[in-house]
Formats: structure tokens, C-alpha cells, sequence
């Protein structure tokens, strides 16, 4: 069900895609989000908001690490999203991500899914 990439953008650590699904737009983020390569990230996801895709589904599952910018690059996505009207869904995390999350409590202000397909299908908030 693959709808083509939209767009990407690369550094030697992280790997960002975006496709559309619909109303959503999916980012997949393939590496390390840190504070290296957090613009990375926050670029795409601010395009995709500034298109009108304000639900955002973060297609963690070949994100090996997230450190605090990271982490703060997907709260900030998260509030322009909302005020947007959309959201910010995650899917797939890995357990290292997941435990950051976990840590920091931001697993409670996220939509969290097994998988992208469970995201996209709970076209909730």
C-alpha cells in the first residue's frame, strides 16, 4: 500500500520520508534523532503542516534512538498539529524509543500505535 514518497531528506545518521495517506501524512524516520540531525525531522514535519496535513503519523519503526531534542522536535510538531485542528500519531517504536518516551512521560500526550496501519485506521484526534 505504498503511495510513493513525497519527499525525503538524508544526513549520514538519519533518513526522513513523507508520503500522503489521505488526510494524513506519514514520516518515517530511519536512524538517530538527536541534536545533529533533529532539522531534519522538523522540517518535514512543519511542511507537512504548512500543506494542511495537520495529523501526522510518525512511523517510528526504523528509529533506533531519540535523544531530548528529538524528543522535543516531535512535542513541538505535536502542539502546531493540534492547534491545526490534527494530531500527532506514533507507530512501531522500537524499545529503546519507547523506553524514552516512557522516561520522560511522553507516551501520556501522544496517540501511540503498534503499527502504522493501527494509526492511520484510528482516524480519532
Amino acid at each position: 500500500m505504498d503511495h510513493g514518497t513525497v519527499g525525503s531528506a538524508q544526513s549520514g545518521r538519519l533518513l526522513v520520508e513523507v508520503r500522503e495517506e489521505g488526510s494524513s501524512a506519514v514520516v518515517t524516520p530511519a536512524g538517530e534523532l538527536d541534536h545533529h540531525t533533529a532539522d531534519l525531522l522538523r522540517e518535514p514535519l512543519d511542511e507537512c503542516l504548512a500543506k494542511g496535513l495537520s495529523r501526522l503519523v510518525i512511523d517510528c519503526s526504523r528509529l533506533e534512538f531519540c535523544d531530548s531534542t528529538g524528543l522535543n522536535v516531535l512535542l513541538g510538531a505535536r502542539l502546531k498539529a493540534e492547534a491545526a485542528g490534527g494530531g500527532v500519531h506514533l507507530a512501531g517504536m522500537l524499545p529503546t524509543v519507547a523506553r524514552v518516551f516512557e522516561i520522560t512521560g511522553a507516551e501520556a500526550v501522544f496517540s501511540v500505535h503498534d503499527t502504522v496501519e493501527d494509526a492511520l485506521a484510528d482516524d480519532v484526534g
